[in-house]
């Protein structure tokens, strides 16, 4: 029996979730702002969570309906088969958001909702008492224009946390932003990366677990995994599929440099914690010394935005010099993610293209410079 899945996103990366979801040999694909929901089964699930880099979590759909009344709410909920994927000793909480809905108040609506399942999970189970002493689910009621969709969540903490991320230091990118930037730019794993303001070293990482076929969900835990529906044989089996398709061949060159030794220090940590330490080059330097090592390489980075006080100038100072050492090699690419509306008057380029993309709550364009490809590797040799 098929399953309906949600993956929801970071508005503006829709169709980078897409592309993965039709990569990964999902069905029924189709987006709408914030999220991208396909069929699946019980597997997808698991491939889901440990293969998208760039989703926010996934859940399993159980339901849409409309609903104007808190009557109409509790019977719709408790129409639904809640007892397909919770056990009779399963621990439930109900977590809520509404938006310009008849049914305003959110925690009325949790409460409704947690009733309407109990209920129904009576029903099934033919009893008044429930231990809850077995695995944790969380059900998100979701109305939009007196729209409700109600799902359990399989991921438990967001897929940005991949756990190689000790800890990170202030104003960090998630990690499915830092994929996602890499993933809309011309960088592929047989070019050069350079990440000239890399923090604690989310973009080079990100870049080079790509290039290794690493899955993003290899190291940590999801809430998914504890449930009898899906078994851990399956999440073992999984796993293991996914270290056999790890390619530790691939030496990529990915070079990261920030002015601050702490973040330098963190990103090597970070880096070794990911399993790919070894192909990264990180150094302690300033932006306005770095230098492009090679040709037809790709520039990808987050750098200061100029937010805090008496930053400002230093920040535009910054951009000044990046579009300086830009224009020392026009065989390369560069992508750059900001707030600073008047980036490309200091960086001295109109963008090739801009995107709208928020980082975290930040609303941010990302400045795509689009350099030639470079020779194909045949005329090369032939030379």
């Amino acid at each position: 029996m098929s399953i309906d899945l949600i993956a929801t996103t970071t508005f503006g990366l829709e169709a980078v979730v897409k592309r993965e979801c039709q990569a990964l040999g999902f069905q029924n694909i189709k987006t709408s702002d914030g999220k991208v929901e396909f069929t699946g089964d019980e597997s997808d699930i698991v491939k889901a969570n440990l293969w998208l880099r760039c989703a926010g979590r996934v859940w399993v759909k159980m339901g849409t309906f409309t609903a104007v009344t808190f009557t109409e709410l509790f019977d719709q909920t408790k129409a639904l088969p809640w007892g397909d994927w919770i056990p009779e000793d399963g621990k439930f909480t109900v977590v809520g958001k509404s938006v310009k809905s008849t049914l305003f108040s959110v925690p009325d609506c949790q409460a409704i909702v947690k009733k309407a399942v109990v209920e129904k999970l009576k029903d099934k189970y033919k009893t008044d008492w429930f231990d809850e002493t077995g695995a944790s689910y969380t059900i998100q009621v979701s109305i939009l224009k007196d729209v409700v969709t109600l799902a359990i969540d399989t991921s438990g903490s967001g897929l940005h946390m991949r756990g190689y991320r000790a800890s990170a230091m202030d104003a960090p990118l998630k990690e499915s932003l830092a994929s996602a930037m890499i993933q809309l730019s011309y960088w592929r794993k047989d070019r050069i990366l350079l990440d000239p303001f890399c923090g604690s070293g989310t973009i080079p990482i990100e870049a080079a677990m790509l290039a290794r076929n690493i899955a993003p969900g290899l190291n940590r835990k999801f809430a998914s995994e504890e449930w009898e529906r899906i078994g851990k044989e399956r999440w073992k089996q999984a796993r293991k599929e996914a270290y056999q398709a790890i390619d530790y061949d691939v030496m990529p060159e990915i070079y990261g440099s920030d002015i601050d030794p702490a973040a330098i220090e963190l990103a090597k940590a970070n880096a070794e914690l990911a399993g790919v330490d070894d192909c990264i080059t990180f150094e302690v330097k300033p932006s306005q010394e770095a230098t492009l090592p090679g040709k037809y390489g790709v520039l990808i980075s987050n750098p200061p935005y100029g937010e805090r006080i008496g930053e400002l100038k230093e920040v535009e100072n910054m951009y000044r010099a990046l579009g300086a050492t830009m224009k020392t090699d026009t065989t390369w690419s560069a992508y750059v993610i900001t707030s600073m509306e008047y980036f490309e008057s200091l960086y001295g380029r109109k963008a090739d293209r801009k995107r709208k993309l928020f980082n975290g709550r930040i609303k941010t364009d990302y400045y795509q410079y689009e350099g030639p490809r470079p020779p194909r590797k045949e005329k090369k040799d032939e030379e």
